[in-house]
Order: structure tokens, then C-alpha cells, then sequence
């Protein structure tokens, strides 16, 4: 019963963006027969050091949504403090509802069933404007955004590079 509703909502937030595109990506399904799984492309935000790129990742959506939150990966090389090596981004809204374990974050700063894909993505766009170097999911990107943002950003540049060159 739960992955019915959870695949009726998506389809309907599917259809909602396919009608009003929002600016800074798009989204759509991996595979047509498969609505809990999306790929979805993000533009590097306009005044930013990712400004230009063009990053691919994957939204993994659980049976239970909205009730807990989907996983995003980027597929894209991605050099930020807030995404771990392997891609998965590590933003408040993406982890379970209640009380954080360690006591970093206000429960009201996690996932809550209101969140849509567009405000996922649009929070994923927020954290590449300004990176939380506070409890970093990459720690050596957190550590080169503190102590030496010049290499920070050659780095960053890098991966613009190459997402541009995978279009």
C-alpha cells in the first residue's frame, strides 16, 4: 500500500515538473518503468565556482516516501565538503526524521514528508552556493575549503571541465 502512494506522488511530481520546468535543472526517470528512481541534472549555480557545470545524479527514492527521505549521488565527478567521495550528498534534509544521533542538527532541519524533488534539488543548488564545512561528508574537501581555497578551486574547475566535456 505505502509504495502505491509513494509511486502516485512521484508520478504526480513528475508530471508537475514536466509541466513547470524549474530553472537550475531537470529531472526524469532512469527508467520508464521504474518511478523510484530519477536522474536528474543540475546546473552549477551563476556566481559560484561550480558556475558552468553541468552535474549528473541519481535520486533513489524508498518505498516508504515521503515518510523517509530519497538518497542523491552524483554521478558526476563532484569536489565539495558536503559530498562524500562516492558521490552521496550529505545535506539535513536528506537524513531521517527526529532527533540527530550526534546532536549537529535540529530535528526541524531534517526530513520532513513536505519535501518535494524540486526542493530536494533546489537545496542541493543551495549547498554548492555555500558549502557547510562544519560536519563535512568529505573531509579533505572541507579541510582544502578552510586552509587553501585557490587549490579548492582548481580543483572545483576541474570537475566544471569535465562535466562539460560529457554533454
Amino acid at each position: 500500500m505505502a509504495a502505491s502512494q509513494a509511486s502516485l506522488l512521484l508520478q504526480k511530481q513528475l508530471r508537475d515538473l514536466c509541466k513547470k520546468p524549474v530553472d537550475g535543472f531537470s529531472a526524469g526517470l532512469v527508467d520508464e518503468s521504474d518511478v523510484f528512481e530519477w536522474s536528474v541534472s543540475i546546473m552549477g549555480p551563476p556566481d559560484t565556482l561550480y558556475e558552468g557545470g553541468f552535474f549528473n545524479a541519481i535520486m533513489s527514492f524508498p518505498k516508504n516516501y515521503p515518510n523517509s527521505p530519497p538518497t542523491v549521488r552524483f554521478t558526476s565527478e563532484m569536489w565539495h565538503p558536503n559530498v562524500y567521495p562516492d558521490g552521496k550528498v550529505c545535506i539535513s534534509i536528506l537524513h531521517p526524521p527526529g532527533d540527530d544521533p550526534n546532536g549537529y542538527e535540529l530535528a526541524t532541519e531534517r526530513w520532513s514528508p513536505v519535501h518535494t524533488v524540486e526542493s530536494i534539488v533546489l537545496s542541493i543548488i543551495s549547498m554548492l552556493s555555500s558549502p557547510n564545512d562544519e560536519s563535512p561528508a568529505n573531509v579533505d574537501a572541507a579541510k582544502q575549503w578552510r586552509d587553501s581555497r585557490e587549490e579548492f578551486r582548481k580543483r572545483v574547475s576541474r570537475c566544471v571541465r569535465k562535466s562539460q566535456e560529457m554533454l
